[in-house]
């Protein structure tokens, strides 16, 4: 699905001397590319915060946690997402209420968002999925409104623009309260391991972020709350100081092969091909069909029977996993998100894709519909 390999025989030099340096330094904690890490994210998105830390999934818990929620506060989430977005809910006390997605972008619908809305409700964590964001203005609106919290869950977007109703625009993740993404390796920016930031504007809510994240301190051996241990490490916040430099590349060959893959398969019966929402510049972190009256399963064994790789991002809804049991979901009619886990399939989308590979997939995904 991603080619890790041939991304960093490109990069190999700047890495490698990247990676020796902090080998010399012996830094391997909260050395000096974090901070340096940090102060470039920040630039690069317009956050004037950034606090990396080990994972996205402990970004979006310590997010959470810095937002001082109460057990049984209740948290609006999309049920069509990676289980991380949700199980750190659930994991803090706090009550997932789980609502649709819009059709055409696979994001949370924000009028399904005002529907769930109870007095019991505090914050809302909108998924910018697959590369594209969700309906940012709508949500904010939503949330002023309603003075709940907004924590984006930009770990498929970053570095993905949207364009504001007021004529500016902004990078994803940087619009709501806090902003948290991931840097797993096969993400458009990924590091060679786990790690993870939050972003906010907010001077305040950065501070709580930081003690949550060291052992809820700021000073050495001083814990004014509990927190965890949640850090990125110096090497990986070193490989990321150089990939951060081509990101916006990354992006701009991701979107190529996009556009290389609607050409091929827009007039095909019964293949949806991605939508792009006006306020939004989609950077594909996955490129996804919607099949209507095709077996997903058969097309996945006729491109694998050709060495092509092929997933589905999801197959099995959030409200639907039994590690919500407790919350009793069973009655919960989200049926948009049921077709999308029946429908959809992602195909291969990568930096380094050249135009022999791009042309084997298409052809194959071609025949598969003669």
């Amino acid at each position: 699905m991603v080619d890790l390999s041939a991304q960093y025989l490109k990069i190999k030099p700047a890495i490698d001397e990247a990676i020796h340096e902090v080998l010399d330094q012996t830094a391997f904690i909260n050395g000096p590319a974090v901070g340096q890490l940090a102060t470039e994210l920040g630039q690069y998105l317009g956050a004037a915060h950034v606090i990396p830390c080990a994972n996205g999934t402990d970004a979006l818990q310590i997010a959470l946690m810095a937002l001082g929620l109460k057990p049984g506060d209740e948290v609006i989430t999309p049920s069509f997402t990676y289980i991380a977005t949700t199980e750190v809910i659930a994991l803090l006390g706090l009550t997932p209420v789980f609502v649709e997605v819009d059709p055409q972008t696979f994001c949370v619908a924000a009028a399904a968002i005002e529907a769930a809305i109870t007095p019991r409700t505090k914050a809302i964590v909108p998924v910018h999925l697959y590369g594209q964001a969700a309906d940012l203005n709508a949500i904010m609106e939503i949330a002023h409104k309603h003075q709940l919290f907004v924590i984006e869950d930009n770990a498929q977007a970053i570095g993905s623009d949207y364009h504001l109703s007021d004529g500016r625009v902004q990078k994803t993740g940087t619009i709501g309260h806090i902003g948290c993404t991931s840097f797993f390796p096969s993400k458009n920016l990924g590091c060679y391991g786990d790690g993870g930031a939050l972003y906010t504007q907010d001077a305040e809510l950065a501070r709580k972020i930081k003690m949550i994240a060291n052992h809820g301190q700021e000073q050495k051996y001083i814990h004014d709350v509990v927190g965890c241990n949640s850090r990125l490490d110096t090497i990986q916040a070193a490989v990321l100081r150089i990939k951060l430099r081509q990101l916006d590349n990354y992006i701009d060959a991701r979107r190529e092969v996009a556009s290389a893959y609607d050409a091929a398969f827009a007039q095909i019966p019964g293949v949806a091909i991605p939508f792009r929402a006006p306020d939004s510049k989609h950077v594909f972190h996955q490129y996804t069909l919607k099949l209507t009256g095709h077996s997903r399963e058969a097309l996945q064994a006729h491109l694998l029977a050709a060495g092509i790789p092929s997933m589905i991002y999801y197959p099995i809804a959030a409200h639907r996993q039994k590690m919500f049991a407790a919350f009793h979901l069973n009655d919960l009619q989200l049926p948009i998100t049921e077709q999308l886990c029946a429908q959809v399939i992602s195909l291969p989308i990568h930096t380094e894709m050249d135009e022999q590979q791009l042309q084997y997939i298409t052809a194959h995904v071609q025949s598969f519909f003669k």
